[in-house]
């Protein structure tokens, strides 16, 4: 399944400045480790030391937090928009 996946702009320089790529994947795992096969240095930035996403970063498929679906197991079909947010935190 090809998909369309958002970059944010802190992760652009990996994309080569992109902020949309178009990548292969059944699933988001497989999304996330084909981007990283892409683009390298994304994985680690999106998941930690077990390959799970990350608690600060927010993906989403087609606008659905795949935190609330099955995670890295969230199937993905042709056309499938998936963005990549991530949290922002701060203030007094």
């Amino acid at each position: 399944m090809t998909v369309s996946v958002r970059i944010p702009t802190p992760l652009r320089k990996l994309t080569g400045g992109a902020d949309e790529v178009n990548i292969e994947g059944a699933n988001v795992g497989e999304m996330i480790d084909n981007l990283e096969a892409a683009h390298p240095g994304l994985k680690e930035r999106l998941c930690d030391e077990n390959g799970e996403i990350r608690r600060f970063v927010n993906v989403y498929v087609n606008d659905e937090d795949v935190r609330f679906m099955d995670g890295r197991a969230t199937a993905l079909k042709d056309g499938d928009e998936v963005s990549i947010v991530p949290a922002i935190a701060g203030g007094c």
